[in-house]
């Protein structure tokens, strides 16, 4: 190929992401108005459909960066390909903490525990006072976002490093470190996000719990932002230097990576109804009864089949992983039934929504 046509090619690179980020740009002023409208015209559905919203980019923020610990924990060369929308998507993690605020002016909104005539008239929230308080809610919320935000800022850096370094024994040093934080970075990831989805969702319906429903975010997190990356990379595989770097092989390997994390998902999924349906308690059982009535039964079938059964199929098959743009048509697909599975999850808290 002439020296000419791969400039082209990069030049063509260079203006498809510039497009990218113009146009998402264009859209969130947008939406960033219409949110300030609805805040003022109906607080309440605002903060319910900004919890959603949040959750949902929070998920795929915080997924790449479980991912990106991930693969520097297994050394796999499946992430090499997307390793820099990885480094990109945790370097995120700031602007979520500051996304967080609206959620902060919202909580008598959303939350029942922070209305302090809801609880002078619950004994079950004041039995829970201790924990679900609003002073200890945001200091909480504040911590997750410091443990979350150093993990992103010192894998960041050491990437930096990594790349500016000309000495193999260096760069043999910086994947060691790499290796060695992400073990423990990958346990804090999954400890602060229990907490967080407990005091961000859960608490939606605190005479409600479970202790299978901090790993459904796990799973969805990771699942969400593999799927993203995958369909960002094959979209931007058109243009050097990505047009050299991805391969079918490494096409191959993502949609397995992505299989996995949609079986996953399923299996805490399923485990979670079957302790609660089996155990037929009046508290616990009373969630699920919310979700498969009143038309939502139709959402909870629809994830059965295109959450799980339709990717879980279509992925088995060894071509359609290996074909860059029926495997990225399949992420996007699993990318809004990560949307609708967490609509599933919130919106049945509020009956009068």
């Amino acid at each position: 190929m002439s020296a000419a046509r791969i400039d082209s090619l990069e030049a063509a690179g260079v203006a498809a992401v510039e497009r990218i980020r113009r146009r998402s740009l264009m859209v969130a002023v947008i939406a960033g108005m219409a949110s300030i409208v609805g805040a003022f015209l109906s607080p309440n559905h605002f903060f319910r459909s900004y919890l959603l919203a949040y959750m949902f980019w929070l998920g795929l923020t915080l997924g790449c960066l479980a991912v990106l610990m991930l693969q520097h924990l297994t050394g796999g060369a499946w992430a090499l390909v997307i390793r820099r929308q990885l480094e990109a998507g945790s370097r995120l993690v700031p602007l979520m903490a500051a996304l967080f605020t609206p959620l902060l002016l919202g909580m008598r909104h959303l939350y029942v525990w922070a209305r302090p005539e809801e609880r002078a008239r619950d004994e079950h929230l004041r039995a829970m006072a201790a924990y679900l308080d609003p002073k200890w809610f945001i200091f909480r919320a504040v911590l997750y976002f410091l443990v979350w935000a150093l993990l992103a800022r010192v894998f960041n850096r050491w990437s930096e490093l990594q790349d500016s370094s000309r000495d193999s024994s260096r760069d043999l040093y910086l994947r060691s470190r790499f290796t060695a934080l992400s073990g423990p970075g990958l346990a804090m990831y999954v400890l602060t996000i229990t907490f967080a989805s407990i005091d961000w969702v859960m608490s939606l319906n605190p005479h409600w719990q479970s202790t299978i429903f901090a790993l459904l975010f796990v799973a969805g997190q990771c699942l969400s932002a593999l799927a993203f990356v995958i369909a960002l990379s094959i979209r931007l595989a058109g243009y050097r230097p990505m047009s050299e770097a991805v391969r079918p092989d490494h096409r191959h390997d993502l949609g397995n990576l992505m299989l996995t994390f949609v079986m996953l998902w399923a299996y805490f999924a399923y485990s979670q109804w079957l302790i609660i349906w089996s155990g037929n308690l009046a508290d616990e059982i009373s969630w699920y009864l919310d979700r498969l009535r009143g038309g939502w039964e139709f959402l909870a079938v629809g994830l059965i089949f295109f959450h799980f059964a339709v990717p879980f199929a279509l992925l088995l098959s060894r071509e359609l992983k290996r074909h860059g743009q029926r495997l990225a048509w399949i992420a996007l697909g699993i990318i809004f039934m990560r949307f609708v599975d967490l609509f599933w999850l919130i919106q049945p808290n509020f009956p009068d929504s």
